[in-house]
């Protein structure tokens, strides 16, 4: 099979950079002061042995600086113990999330007794208990310097919440500060736990926590002004397959349709269980937006799928050849009716997205119009556009050049702006046939092209970033 011509993003990236002016063609827009921190794989190989998973690869950041008009860019690896111990043995050391390392049966035992948990964070960056931090799905955030992208070790928490995995995508009350997620401890019944953090405490506060036997993969979750939702997918472990199969940890999960999806439904500030709303089988990994509706009643926004397959779908080797099908989700709306305790599905447009990203100080958690994202021109080309969907209307405008595979769109909000989606967004995006990669800045609106500076390499197709506002104190999702 031919390779896919957008396989330069799924090429390892071994060199760190750092360029104080890139080339730029276009004006950037004036009021833009600040830098853009994304996080990503860019290491597909240890020695002699390829990662499996685009989502095993080990984690780089990447920083574009803007300021009077130029754009300065540098690129690290995250200095994790899982990189550490891969550089200084020619070996991959550490289990991720579809890769396990080579072992006798009785490093496989011992494993048992002293698991080695990955701190390859490699999916999300944020600002958490002051420190800037990188995230990914085991509750070990890395700390980094945002201006030089040095790595200053593991955040440890003050308390003692139990937790083997977590989700990489927190959510942030703009107004208070205080953070929102949950953790999923595994065991002979197993635990899902509500928490928050206030803003500089590494003490997270219990909310509500619900037992279960089989818990599903969720990788982010839901928040409205009032509520927490957490939906369960019918893609599920079994606990003693996770800890005794031998197998990586995301081939112990099991599509099971007939469970359908669970909507569990939490009081935000006291965590009280309010309703388990039943859904029709289905997948995502990413939220866009939740908001109340009134008279008991939630809408819940999500990139769907049909159903888990597209995990497959993300396997190196499929994803080099070319998956040959549309590589995005569906924008569908879940409405949640907390008194029957049933969801119904609503599609939102046709056109399909991934990477969801919203004006979130602006409208997370309340009603809005905007969702931008990444999408897919021609199936089997990856992610070959940007997208913005009007979500009350379904309209859709995208962004699309010949050869080019953008990430991420990330909204920056314009200084004094006052209505949703006034600013720009910023993606990294390939361009396969000069072999580089390029900054891209376009008008969120209308997604006419304001600006692009271009790197001297290609960058690896990277997950998520968040924008710091002028000097590094700031970090927005």
């Amino acid at each position: 099979m031919s390779e896919a011509p957008y396989k330069l993003g799924l090429t390892s990236l071994a060199r760190e950079t750092r360029h104080e002016a890139l080339p730029v063609e276009g004006a950037l827009p004036p009021w833009l002061h600040g830098t853009l921190v994304r996080n990503g794989p860019a290491k597909f190989e240890v020695g002699d042995r390829s990662y499996n998973h685009w989502f095993d690869g080990l984690a780089m950041l990447h920083a574009f600086t803007f300021a009077d008009g130029e754009v300065g860019y540098a690129n690290r690896f995250l200095n994790s113990t899982s990189y550490r111990q891969a550089e200084a043995t020619g070996t991959i050391q550490r289990s991720e999330f579809a890769t396990d390392p080579c072992r006798s049966i009785f490093g496989r035992v011992m494993a048992m007794f002293r698991p080695q948990i990955t701190d390859n964070a490699n999916i999300n960056v944020m600002r958490l208990a002051d420190q800037y931090v990188a995230l990914t799905e085991t509750p070990l955030p890395i700390r980094f310097d945002p201006e030089t992208l040095e790595t200053l070790g593991e955040m440890g928490y003050e308390d003692h919440l139990p937790g083997d995995i977590t989700t990489a995508h927190p959510h942030v009350d703009p107004d208070s500060g205080t953070l929102y997620s949950y953790t999923t401890a595994f065991g002979k019944t197993s635990t899902y736990q509500l928490y928050k953090l206030t803003p500089g405490s590494r003490t997270r506060t219990p909310l509500g926590s619900l037992s279960v036997d089989e818990p599903a993969y969720m990788h982010s979750f839901a928040m409205t002004e009032e509520h927490l939702i957490l939906a369960a997918f019918p893609f599920v472990v079994n606990p003693l397959e996770l800890a005794f199969s031998g197998k990586p940890f995301i081939a112990n999960y099991h599509w099971r349709p007939e469970r359908g999806t669970q909507f569990h439904v939490f009081d935000r500030a006291e965590g009280t269980h309010l309703a388990t709303c039943a859904g029709p089988p289905f997948f995502a990994f990413h939220h866009i937006n939740a908001f109340a509706t009134g008279d008991g009643r939630l809408a819940v926004d999500l990139a769907g799928y049909p159903d888990a397959s597209v995990v497959d779908r993300l396997f190196l080797n499929r994803l080099r050849e070319g998956i040959g099908e549309r590589a995005a989700a569906d924008p569908w709306r879940f409405h949640l009716d907390l008194k029957t305790e049933i969801a119904r599905k609503e599609v939102l447009s046709e056109t399909g997205l991934e990477l969801p990203r919203i004006d979130y100080a602006r409208v997370n958690g309340r009603p809005y119009r905007f969702v931008w994202g990444t999408g897919n021109r021609v199936p089997g080309h990856f992610t070959d556009q940007l997208v913005r969907i009007d979500v009350s209307t379904g309209e859709a405008h995208t962004w699309y050049a010949e050869g080019c595979y953008p990430g991420e769109p990330v909204f920056v909000a314009r200084p004094g702006a006052t209505t949703e989606g006034d600013g720009v967004l910023l993606s990294v995006v390939l361009d396969a046939t000069a072999e580089t990669s390029f900054l891209l800045v376009l008008d969120a609106d209308t997604l006419e092209e304001r600006a692009r500076a271009t790197v001297p390499h290609a960058i690896p197709f990277g997950f998520h970033g968040q924008y710091l506002s002028g000097k590094p104190n700031t970090l927005h999702r």
